[in-house]
């Protein structure tokens, strides 16, 4: 007995027919059903939150993010986090690169955390000249504990965490 393929019945034009026939459709039906990428915002939060180092009496926050848009080499990712102290509020930077799509920022150390307060974290991308903004969002974070359980010095230091003499 012999294959389809093999016949008179689907000759080589017959098979490429059948296979236009056949992924058409599948075709059509990827296309209706993908994501735009334009409708993604650019980078989407994976976590973030507070952090305590009673060790070495330091506390600060901050928030891991993933480029689910493709961002031009160079780009500026900019949060500014909120002084839980009230004073001003704190800065920081980091360039998009090829070698990763997870960029990290942390404020510097910071004290006067409260429990259950929201503090504002506002997030913004720049084009490499930091002339567009390219996109912005904000978010806030809350912690479950005041940094009162985090000692004023540290109480280790050196590398092999050596008490603290003071």
């Amino acid at each position: 007995m012999k294959s389809l393929a093999g016949s008179r019945l689907l000759s080589p034009a017959g098979l490429v027919a059948l296979a236009m026939i056949l992924l058409v459709p599948l075709f059509a039906a990827g296309w209706v059903t993908r994501e735009d990428p334009e409708t993604k915002p650019y980078l989407k939060l994976l976590g973030g939150g507070f952090m305590f180092n009673y060790r070495v009496g330091e506390v600060f926050y901050g928030f891991t993010a993933v480029v689910q848009r493709p961002l031009p080499t160079g780009s500026i990712i900019e949060a500014t986090f909120e002084d839980p102290a009230g004073g001003a509020d704190h800065l920081v930077t980091t360039r998009v690169g090829t070698d990763s799509d997870r960029y990290s920022l942390r404020s510097p150390p910071v004290r006067g955390v409260k429990a259950d307060h929201p503090y504002r974290v506002s997030i913004r991308v720049f084009d490499r000249e930091r002339r567009t903004e390219l996109w912005h969002d904000e978010v806030t974070f809350t912690s479950q504990i005041d940094d009162t359980v985090v000692p004023d010095k540290p109480l280790t230091v050196g590398p092999g965490y050596a008490r603290n003499t003071d």
